[in-house]
């Protein structure tokens, strides 16, 4: 069933809407994927807040175009599936390489990020990103540490002079 002019444009004006705050983007073949599959593949993606679209690659093109990700129209050939990272910028590289793991027939092409695209082969670089709630726990750690330490070398003060007191007490006796 062709579509119409009017829903086209719905199409290319909502992914242009993601696109716009996504933080980073995975662009992947799904072609031999049956659609349990593709299911499982989105209430993955829904569950990370990933963004998981399959749109005709002319479609796609608009609708990436005066984003960060418009340096993507060179790997939109053959069919293509987009998936953005709307919170975290390595969801969609998490999701894309646990599900490449178990199904072959999912090929990631290309990843973009910041207005640059990179090849598959850095998906490994993006997905081990931090979250943003480990990141801000290793923040965290690394302000504490500084102030635990300075805690543990005054504590450790008192306790060396009473076993100066006692060192010497023995010695007198």
């Amino acid at each position: 069933m062709a579509l119409k002019r009017n829903d086209k444009a719905a199409i290319v004006a909502s992914v242009h809407q993601q696109a716009s705050v996504a933080l980073s983007a995975v662009v992947a073949d799904y072609r031999g994927l049956t659609v349990s599959q593709l299911t499982e593949l989105r209430n993955q993606a829904r569950a990370q807040s990933v963004y998981l679209k399959v749109v005709r690659n002319t479609l796609m093109r608009q609708a990436v175009k005066n984003t960060q990700f418009e340096c993507l129209d060179n790997v939109l050939v053959g069919p293509t599936i987009l998936a953005l990272s709307l919170q975290d910028p390595g969801a969609a590289a998490r999701i894309a390489k646990e599900f490449a793991k178990t199904h072959e027939k999912f090929k990631v092409r290309a990843l973009a990020v910041g207005g640059q695209q990179y090849p598959a082969s850095e998906i490994d670089v993006l997905a081990t990103l931090p979250t943003r709630d480990q990141a801000i726990a290793t923040l965290m750690m690394l302000m504490l540490a500084p102030v635990t330490k300075l805690a543990r070398t005054l504590n450790d003060i008192p306790g060396r002079l009473v076993r100066v007191i006692a060192a010497i007490a023995d010695q007198k006796k």
